[in-house]
């Protein structure tokens, strides 16, 4: 790199719960810069959530961040050249892109769902998530099988 890195900028807590995953989360959410439509997609979908859940000590917000939780993969193969060759190594990732990787899964997954409303899709993949299933939790299992497989590339760690 040229330049020395930018210096990660605080994120404001959201309204309602006054957490800074959610904000986080919400800015990964919107589309076009229509933060507080996103916002009500977000909050759209905890509420729903809260209407669907079975165990009832456990807020929906607690239910979203298991979700998040679930998703959330620990290790991942990076491309590197040996020698002409081209291997996939597996590799530790760094704990804040453990988090926007399971944000942008879990919100990529759930745009892919055929729920009638973004809310209603969001809400279903996270209810899955928290339970270990869904489209999200497959692509964590598959990212782990991959590094596992690789395992034998180890040693090119650098």
């Amino acid at each position: 790199m040229r330049k020395r890195a930018a210096k990660k900028r605080p994120l404001l807590p959201d309204p309602r719960f006054n957490d800074q995953l959610v904000t986080r989360f919400v800015n990964n959410l919107m589309w076009d810069g229509k933060k507080s439509t996103a916002f009500k997609v977000f909050y759209d979908a905890i509420d729903i959530i809260e209407s669907k859940k079975q165990d009832a000590e456990k807020p929906s917000l607690e239910i979203w961040k298991d979700a998040l939780t679930n998703v959330m993969p620990h290790v991942e193969v990076r491309s590197r050249r040996v020698g002409g060759a081209t291997f996939q190594i597996p590799m530790q990732i760094r704990p804040d892109r453990k988090i926007s990787m399971a944000m942008k899964w879990l919100i990529m997954y759930s745009r892919r769902r055929n729920e009638k409303s973004m809310a209603q899709r969001l809400a279903s993949e996270c209810l899955a998530a928290a339970k270990e299933e869904g489209a999200a939790v497959k692509k964590r299992m598959d990212t782990h099988k991959m590094a596992e497989a690789n395992k034998a590339f180890s040693h090119f760690r650098f």
